[in-house]
């Protein structure tokens, strides 16, 4: 037993590596490289810019609380203030301090999502690279109260095509339904090996299954376990069958960005990802800001 392992409860450690052979492999390259995901099925709100968001911010907070995700159509690119002004409706802005993403911030919380590299293997680079983003909840490792609650996005620019990097969307509910009762157990008792203070992967939260969770690809998940009764391959079959309940496109939904859309996500109701940017040549790119949101109850 380790000095940080709960007296009487017994903490199983290991590592979890993808194969070539696992079924999310192809699932997630037919999901993220090619397919045009169809768009979300929930009513757009329309609404124009003037008196944003005193007029309109409250309906958009109502349908992101009722549905989980929310899309508004405006008539044109929200100014940063008002942008700003919804945000802070909803709870309290993330700094973004990263020091590799400082050029692309505004406002301290404000980060402008433009696709300017190629392939990377640098993390903090990808959100602006040309390569997919795998699927993932926002600050996966952060302690639940440091996780973003929504994130907000706004369309400056979609791009030379409107249906490449498309931001994916994948319903936690869904992806809960697709899993066993033993695969729940043994996912609410494990987390990440590194993040001591970080959450299970799945928890219970307003009677709903939430993921913490990030698809580490070719990475290594290091992972510890308190299912006294798991062993390292029952955790690890466990993982293998989230990611391919995850990629099971065929409740997926993406984002068809136009200029002055903003969406909005719930990080307790959807996992999100990017679909491969296009390789043909680029005249416009894609420009999207972000903000993360952090509510009071989480603070």
């Amino acid at each position: 037993m380790s000095l940080n392992e709960p007296r009487g409860i017994r903490m199983v450690q290991g590592y979890f590596n993808e194969k070539p052979e696992d079924a999310h492999v192809k699932l997630r390259e037919a999901m993220l490289c090619g397919e045009v995901l169809p768009p979300p099925e929930i009513p757009t709100l329309d609404l124009e810019c003037a008196d944003f968001p005193g007029r309109g911010g409250d309906e958009v907070a109502n349908s992101l609380r009722r549905d989980g995700v929310a899309v508004v159509q405006f008539d044109r690119i929200l100014s940063n203030a008002a942008f700003l002004s919804f945000g802070r409706m909803l709870g309290e802005p993330m700094p973004e301090s990263h020091p590799t993403v400082a050029s692309y911030v505004e406002s301290d919380v404000i980060l402008n999502l433009i696709a300017k590299h190629d392939d990377t293997a640098d993390v903090s680079l990808q959100p602006f690279a040309r390569t997919f983003l795998s699927v993932h909840s926002e600050g996966s490792g952060r302690p639940v109260a440091e996780q973003p609650r929504y994130i907000v996005l706004m369309c400056c620019e979609p791009g030379d095509d409107a249906t490449s990097a498309q931001t994916a969307l994948v319903s936690m509910a869904e992806v809960a339904a697709r899993l066993s009762d033993r695969e729940v157990e043994i996912l609410s008792q494990t987390r990440y090996l590194r993040n001591p203070a970080g959450p299970n992967i799945c928890r219970t939260e307003g009677g709903r299954t939430v993921f913490s969770f990030r698809d580490f690809m070719a990475d290594t998940l290091e992972w510890t376990s308190t299912c006294e009764d798991a062993g390292p391959e029952e955790v690890n079959d466990a993982i293998r069958s989230l990611l391919a309940a995850v990629y099971q496109g065929d409740t997926a939904a993406g984002v068809h960005w136009r200029r002055g859309m903003m969406v909005l996500i719930d990080n307790t109701h959807y996992f999100h990802a990017r679909t491969s940017r296009s390789m043909n040549a680029v005249t416009r790119r894609r420009h999207l800001k972000r903000l993360r949101i952090v509510t009071s109850s989480r603070r």
